[in-house]
């Protein structure tokens, strides 16, 4: 008999004990089974943050050594912290003077189809010579200069105005310019340039620095070589891909973008080397110093090069 009770006894701790378990804790299954879900939730999430996000059309492959330009600049509200030059480079005159040597010849794509090629200099209209300038730089953004060289001769027999590509429909200036990179966003900011400075401008480019950068698919390179080519003005340091890669790998800057290479550089380069600068170092970049297999033998600066010593 007091087995048996003890036995009773035993079974009904056993119990409470379970129903105390059951009420304050979940079942080890169903703790994994809430913690798979969690996790596919998160994945889910992460998969519908990704979709939803518009991504960059592709439809030309790109050269190594055109993946960073301002085809859609956007306008940060965050402060980039800048890295503050404190002295000059080491070896730079010299670096810059060989550059200078070693493009004599002036033998690189950009010296003979760069922005400053591809306008009619015939042109007698002065607003619509300034407003090919402005269109070839915004063709050119992640293109390579023969495609846009080639692009804009089209589009000088088609007619190029502001008026004409007003009334160009944008699918038939998307079909015009299909050769260059991101074309279908390209020809939007046409279409849109067009009717600002024919509303805003009296049919001319601006002829300020913000002004152009208040322009669709204008980044800041676009509005230096602007404001250079078609109002020989000198506003600052145009650094595109090639100027931003070589002078990182000079230790001439320490950035990660084109912007913070132009500021910069701007902070301990004498003004009197911004006017060639973009040119001498893009042509530089195309003929010697690419982005992959650099042709570090044939330089001059081979010994003083940190890219080479390192």
């Amino acid at each position: 008999m007091s087995s048996k009770v003890t036995t009773r006894a035993s079974a009904k701790s056993s119990a409470a004990k379970t129903s105390v378990y059951f009420a304050t804790n979940v079942s080890p299954n169903k703790s994994k089974t809430s913690s798979v879900g969690k996790r596919l939730e998160t994945k889910r999430q992460r998969k519908a943050k990704h979709i939803s996000e518009p991504q960059e059309e592709s439809d030309n492959e790109l050269s190594s050594d055109q993946s960073s330009e301002e085809v859609l600049p956007k306008k940060s509200t965050k402060k980039s912290s800048l890295k503050v030059v404190s002295k000059e480079p080491k070896n730079w005159r010299q670096i810059l003077e060989n550059i200078r040597k070693m493009r004599d010849k002036r033998d690189a794509v950009v010296d003979s189809m760069g922005a400053e090629k591809t306008f009619d200099e015939n042109e007698g209209n002065p607003k619509d010579k300034r407003f090919q300038v402005l269109i070839s730089l915004m063709l050119s953004s992640q293109t390579r200069d023969e495609m846009t060289y080639k692009t804009m001769q089209s589009l000088r027999e088609y007619g190029l105005t502001v008026n004409h590509m007003i009334e160009t429909s944008e699918e038939d200036l998307s079909e015009m310019i299909r050769s260059v990179s991101f074309y279908r966003n390209k020809s939007k900011f046409i279409k849109r340039t067009a009717l600002i400075l024919r509303d805003q401008f009296d049919g001319d480019i601006p002829d300020t620095l913000d002004g152009l950068l208040s322009l669709p698919g204008v980044g800041p390179k676009m509005a230096h070589l602007a404001m250079k080519i078609a109002w020989d003005q000198l506003t600052g340091i145009a650094v595109d891909t090639h100027v931003h890669r070589i002078c990182n790998r000079l230790k001439w800057t320490e950035s990660k973008t084109p912007e913070q290479t132009e500021k910069q550089l701007e902070q301990w380069l004498p003004k009197d080397c911004w006017e060639d600068f973009n040119l001498l170092v893009v042509g530089f970049g195309q003929t010697i110093c690419s982005a992959l297999r650099p042709k570090c033998g044939e330089c001059l600066n081979r010994k003083i090069c940190p890219f080479v010593l390192k």
